[in-house]
């Protein structure tokens, strides 16, 4: 049976109502929405008001200036993203040979994957297709869990594995982490650290909520009651400074030091911790997956073995 009163309301929805509910709802105010797309403050918020009647609920909480997406809002959102990507993809199929693919994709990638891996990935890709906009972050695994559940990263890279149960991953290649030390340090002689050597060396590490950080306490942990952390360094150049300079032993991917392997830079140390982890390709299922995303992710898993295997 059909409901002449619920089909009118939907097809008084616009195409400007949804824009201005997915601006209000990544940006937190009406008045940064209005800016963004170039209207005014007060038709920004008739619109929302408008939206609201149409639907019959309301989809944000105003407890101030701020709005915050409610349940219903959460639940809506991914769904007007949806239709607003495939009008994008639309209009452009109108002007563009079928074959072309087009539009921006946001991509957050840890900093192992986003410093050694992605960049000469992004790069062909881009060569194949030019007309795909790649805007690539570099954050850490935790950050970049969080940009892809708030629908602010369409595709994440992560050092390690996922275990968000609302998002979707799969495993994309191996990455082998070394424990390194300046040329001079007093381990070079002995060659391996052992456990007390693991408890007492002070350590140039990563933040917290890095994914490296993450491997090598998982590694240790159990063996030793705790790591003497000296510094703690959100890039790989600074930590790799530091230790070289020998202030403490650090705990790298074999990506980020090969350089300075084979230089003498930095010595390897032998050890028996299981420090082999997994880099994993993570989603949003409720994200709209555009036909460039579902070729850069191919892309991504068909690629990634000649990067790797070339650094």
């Amino acid at each position: 049976m059909s409901h002449p009163t619920h089909q009118r309301s939907r097809s008084r929805i616009t195409l400007r109502q949804l824009e201005v509910f997915v601006a209000v709802a990544r940006l937190g105010t009406v008045s940064a929405a209005a800016r963004q797309l170039s209207l005014s403050q007060s038709a920004t918020s008739q619109a929302l008001a408008d939206l609201e009647r149409q639907l019959g609920v309301v989809v944000f909480e105003r407890p101030g200036r701020r709005l915050s997406l409610n349940d219903t809002g959460h639940r809506l959102l991914p769904r007007a993203e949806q239709l607003l990507d495939e009008l994008d993809d639309l209009v452009a199929a109108a002007v563009e040979p079928g074959d072309v693919l087009h539009g921006s994709l946001a991509i957050s990638a840890s900093a192992t994957i986003g410093t050694y891996l992605l960049p000469p990935l992004a790069g062909e890709f881009g060569e194949w297709h030019p007309g795909v906009d790649l805007r690539l972050r570099l954050r850490n695994t935790g950050e970049v869990i969080a940009e892809v559940q708030r629908f602010d990263a369409d595709l994440g890279l992560i050092e390690g594995r996922c275990h968000e149960p609302g998002l979707a991953s799969e495993v994309w290649c191996e990455d082998h982490m070394v424990v390194v030390c300046a040329p001079g340090h007093p381990l070079v002689e002995k060659g391996r650290i052992s456990d007390v050597d693991l408890a007492e060396q002070p350590w140039i590490l990563r933040e917290l909520g890095s994914g490296s950080r993450e491997v090598l306490e998982a590694a240790v942990l159990p063996r030793v009651a705790r790591l003497k952390v000296r510094m703690e360094l959100g890039q790989h150049e600074a930590i790799k400074q530091a230790v070289a300079a020998g202030l403490g032993l650090g705990c790298l991917s074999r990506l980020s030091v090969r350089g300075e392997l084979e230089r003498g830079d930095l010595v390897e140390l032998a050890h028996d911790l299981p420090l082999t982890r997994h880099f994993s390709l993570v989603w949003h299922p409720d994200r709209y997956r555009s036909p460039a995303w579902q070729a850069f992710k191919v892309f991504l898993v068909e690629h990634k073995d000649p990067v790797i295997h070339r650094r």
